[in-house]
C-alpha cells in the first residue's frame, strides 16, 4: 500500500484518540513520545468506565453476578493476550503491574533458585534500566557475573561478540527486542537458539516491539518475555509476563498473599496453579480487562498494517532528519522502505542540550522526549550525556512529521544564532 492510502487509515484511527484533538501552547498537539507511553483509544477508555460503572467487583472470590462477570472479563483478557503473542497456553500469561515487575519476578523467583556464584548472565549495553538493575541485584545476592554485548559499527547488537561471551557458565541471557534509544531490532530468534545451545535461559524485553509488530513467543522460542500495557494502547499499571509452562511451574511464588493460595494453615500454605500463583492480592482488574480491549483494538487494525505504515513513516522521518546537518542520529539507518529499525529517532544537535530542544518544540505543540531514556549506560557508551527522541505510532501522520521537522529546524537555527 502507498503512504497516501495508509494515511487515510491513520486519519480514521485518529478519531479514536480524544487526547490528540487539542492544542498545546496555542498549537495543535503533535504527540511524538510514543516510546514513553502510547495514547489510549476510546475502546480502551470505554472499557474502563464500563467496568467501574457496570460491574465493579473483585475477581475469583465471589459467586454473585458482578463478581462472576468481572472474573470472566479478567480471565478473558488473559486469553486475548495469550493469543496475541501466540503462547502455547493461557497459563503462560501472568499479569503484572508492568514489565519491570515481570523482570523482577523472574530475577527473584527463578534467579534465586538457579543462579549461583560464578554463573554468568549476559545482557547488552543497550538495556533499559528495568532489564539491568534486577540482574545487578541478583548478581550482588548470588555472586554471579554480568557480561555485556556491545555494539557494531552501525550501533546494533553485536551478534559475533555475543557468540564469544557464551560459555559453559552462561545461565541466563536477558536482552531487549527493540532498543528504545537506538531503535535497532535485535535478532532474538538467533539469540535464543545460540543461548539454548549452551543450556542458558533467555528473557526478552518486548516493551518496544509488542506495540509495533507481530511477536510470536513460540517462533522466538524465548523462555520468558515481558511487556507493558501502557505502550500498547492499554492503561498504566498493567503488564504481563510470558513464561514457558514448565519453567513457571518450577518457580516459587514471588509475592505472598490472597489469590495466590490453594490452602492456608497457620504454619504453612499450598499455592494455586498457574498463573494465579504469581498474582498475589487484588489485581489491577479494570486495567487487565482494558489490556484485553487494547489487544482487540490492535488486532482489528492488524499488526502487519501497523508495522508497514510505521515503516513508511520511518523512511520519511529519517529522510527529513538527514536534511538538518547539525543533527547526529543514533542507531542503524532504515532502508529506503523504512525497514530495519523501529519507528523512533534519537539525536543530538551539537552543543544544544536535548532538554532545551524539547522545551522549544513544546512551545510549538510538539511533544518529544529528552534525556537518557532510562539507558544511562548506553548513553555513556555512545558518548552522549542525553539525546532527544521522536517516536511514532500508527496514529501519527506525515503532516505531523512536517510540523516537527519545521519546528526542529527553527529550534536548531535559534540556538545556532545564540552559540554563534
Amino acid at each position: 500500500m502507498t503512504l497516501a492510502q495508509e494515511k487515510t487509515l491513520a486519519q480514521k484511527v485518529r478519531a479514536d484518540f480524544p487526547i490528540l484533538h487539542q492544542e498545546v501552547n496555542g498549537k495543535p498537539l503533535v504527540y511524538l513520545d510514543n516510546a514513553a507511553t502510547s495514547q489510549k483509544p476510546l475502546a480502551v477508555l470505554n472499557t474502563l468506565s464500563t467496568y467501574y460503572e457496570g460491574y465493579n467487583s473483585n475477581v475469583h472470590r465471589g459467586v454473585h453476578t458482578l463478581s462472576a462477570k468481572a472474573t470472566d472479563a479478567y480471565e478473558g483478557a488473559r486469553d486475548k493476550v495469550a493469543e496475541f503473542v501466540n503462547a502455547l497456553s493461557r497459563q503462560e500469561i501472568v499479569f503484572t503491574r508492568n514489565a519491570s515487575e515481570a523482570i523482577n519476578l523472574v530475577a527473584y523467583s527463578w534467579g534465586n533458585q538457579n543462579i549461583q556464584a560464578g554463573d554468568e548472565i549476559i545482557l547488552s549495553v543497550m538495556e533499559h534500566h528495568s532489564n539491568l538493575i534486577p540482574w545487578q541485584l541478583l548478581a550482588q545476592r548470588t555472586g554471579a557475573v554480568l557480561k555485556f554485548v556491545e555494539l557494531t559499527e552501525t550501533q546494533e547488537f553485536d551478534l559475533e561478540q555475543f557468540k564469544t561471551l557464551l560459555g559453559d557458565k552462561t545461565k541466563l541471557v536477558a536482552v531487549v527486542h527493540v532498543s528504545n534509544t537506538l531503535g535497532c531490532i535485535n535478532p532474538v530468534e538467533e539469540i535464543c537458539r545460540l543461548a539454548h545451545h549452551q543450556g542458558a535461559k533467555v528473557l526478552i524485553d518486548a516493551c518496544q516491539s509488542i506495540p509495533h509488530m507481530k511477536v510470536d513467543v513460540q517462533a522466538i522460542d524465548c523462555d520468558w518475555l515481558v511487556a507493558s500495557g501502557h505502550k500498547m494502547c492499554a492503561p498504566t499499571g498493567i503488564g504481563f509476563l510470558y513464561g514457558k509452562l514448565d519453567l513457571l511451574r518450577a518457580m516459587p511464588p514471588f509475592l505472598g498473599g490472597g489469590e495466590m493460595i490453594a490452602d492456608v494453615f497457620l504454619d504453612h500454605s499450598t499455592y494455586a496453579d498457574l498463573p494465579h500463583k504469581f498474582e498475589a492480592g487484588t489485581p489491577a482488574i479494570a486495567e487487565a480487562i482494558a489490556i484485553g480491549a487494547a489487544v482487540d483494538y490492535l488486532t482489528d487494525i492488524g499488526m502487519d498494517k501497523i508495522h508497514a505504515y510505521e515503516a513508511e513513516l520511518t523512511a520519511y522521518l529519517f529522510e527529513q532528519l538527514r536534511q538538518i546537518p547539525e543533527l547526529k542520529l543514533y542507531g542503524p539507518q532504515p532502508d529506503e522502505n523504512g525497514e530495519g529499525r523501529a519507528a523512533l529517532a534519537s539525536f543530538t544537535a551539537g552543543d544544544v542540550h536535548p532538554h532545551d530542544l524539547s522545551t522549544i518544540l513544546d512551545q510549538a505543540g510538539v511533544a518529544i522526549r529528552a534525556g537518557h531514556h532510562c539507558t544511562q549506560p548506553l548513553h555513556r557508551h555512545i558518548g552522549a550525556q542525553s539525546t532527544a527522541r521522536a517516536s511514532l505510532y500508527f496514529y501519527n501522520t506525515r503532516e505531523e512529521i512536517d510540523i516537527f521537522i519545521a519546528s526542529l529546524k527553527e529550534s536548531v537555527e535559534f540556538f545556532g544564532s545564540i552559540f554563534g
